[in-house]
């Protein structure tokens, strides 16, 4: 299990639970794209930023964040 520290913040409740469903959906979709790859081989680039423009909305900003 990974590192932890223990910190102490108040936040709404509904911020709290917002912050814990947005890391477990990333967490889950990572699962997800691992197990394609093991399966079907690694994304092209034009995959990638195929689905960068879905996810975020962009255009011409996927490539870009591809190559860092």
């Amino acid at each position: 299990m990974a590192d932890t520290t223990r910190i102490t913040v108040a936040l709404p409740t509904e911020q709290v639970a917002e912050a814990v469903a947005r890391q477990l959906r990333h967490r889950l979709f990572g699962t997800d794209l691992v197990r394609h790859q093991e399966e079907h081989g690694a994304f092209t680039e034009k995959e990638s930023a195929e689905a960068h423009c879905r996810i975020f909305g962009t255009t011409g900003t996927a490539r870009r964040h591809l190559n860092g």
